[in-house]
């Protein structure tokens, strides 16, 4: 099939909401972005300690839902693709989300396993890296998200895959929340338990996945583009200048460091902070840390494509195997 068609593909995760509308090369799978946009609606908020989505949560993700259906409308966008992930696979309530979704879009959400969630995300992170002298393969392609990450070892492409329940919203809720305030800021011990359940988490994604055979790391989703900027020195935040940096692990340790010391106050005042991050990001950093340490990576390749891309290009997949 040759030709350009536009899509738009939106990821809705325990954090945030995503949409990204491009146009793709039927041809030669080129995707060009035409809007790409994010919006934190804490979706999972409580769901790790009540099993249900929460109706404020939902209504904030609806409002984002309604929001994006105008901006797929004024670009004209064809196949739409909606994936769902953690916080709506956990929820006793999630038929009333989809019902949402579907009443608002017009499509059914894919709430997808923890395994799809890696494809994509593989697929997002690397199809831009393949033939790259400077990286090696295999990649191992994280993506820290707000209810779990995301592990993925392959080269062209995916050789094993493992998704866990730690991520920045529910390690923070989980060990910092009390009386529904975050501690500020965490104390020693608090961050003693989140990296013990990060540690139990890595050796069960190792049972699975190869975790040190990988020559690359890549690392994905809001944690890991926010300790990057703060690495970068950034006065705000550029995606173009985020996207295939490099950042040591010395620098990671550093900045998650002065994160877990640091109060609300200071990390809002932060200039690449997006202001739904502030009380998550120190859990997000330190899961970023761990998995460094774990594997041994001397750096972290950062990417800004991810989920969102392999959710589009899967829909340009469709349409070549369709033609």
């Amino acid at each position: 099939m040759t030709g350009t068609t536009r899509v738009a593909a939106i990821d809705c995760g325990t954090n945030s909401i995503r949409l990204l509308v491009a146009d793709i090369d039927l041809a030669t799978g080129a995707l060009t972005d035409l809007d790409r946009r994010m919006t934190i609606v804490r979706l999972g908020q409580d769901v790790d300690r009540t099993g249900r989505l929460a109706p404020e949560a939902l209504e904030r993700t609806f409002a984002a839902c309604r929001e994006y259906a105008e901006v797929i409308r004024s670009h004209g966008a064809g196949p739409l693709r909606f994936v769902a992930t953690s916080a709506s696979r956990d929820a006793e309530n999630r038929d009333d989300f989809v019902r949402g979704v579907r009443d608002i879009l017009g499509v059914e959400p894919e709430v997808v396993t923890g395994d799809q969630e890696a494809q994509f995300s593989f697929t997002g992170a690397t199809r831009e890296l393949a033939g790259r002298p400077d990286l090696e393969v295999p990649y191992l392609v994280v993506d820290i998200g707000g209810g779990s990450t995301e592990f993925v070892v392959g080269a062209e492409r995916v050789r094993a895959a493992r998704s866990v329940d730690i991520g920045c919203v529910r390690m923070t809720e989980r060990h910092l929340v009390r009386d529904g305030a975050a501690a500020d800021p965490p104390s020693r011990e608090q961050v003693a338990a989140i990296r013990a359940d990060i540690e139990a988490a890595l050796d069960l994604a190792g049972e699975t996945v190869p975790l040190r055979e990988a020559r690359t790391l890549v690392g994905l989703a809001g944690s890991v583009t926010t300790v990057a900027a703060i690495a970068l020195g950034l006065p705000e935040y550029d995606p173009a200048a985020i996207h295939h940096s490099r950042i040591p692990v010395e620098r990671v340790r550093e900045v998650t460091e002065r994160l877990l010391a640091s109060t609300h106050a200071e990390r809002a005042a932060i200039p690449v902070m997006h202001p739904g991050r502030v009380d998550v990001i120190g859990a997000g950093a330190l899961v970023l840390l761990a998995i460094m340490e774990r594997t041994g990576a001397a750096e972290v390749v950062v990417s800004e494509h991810d989920i969102l891309d392999g959710i589009a290009w899967s829909l340009v997949e469709e349409n070549r195997q369709g033609d």
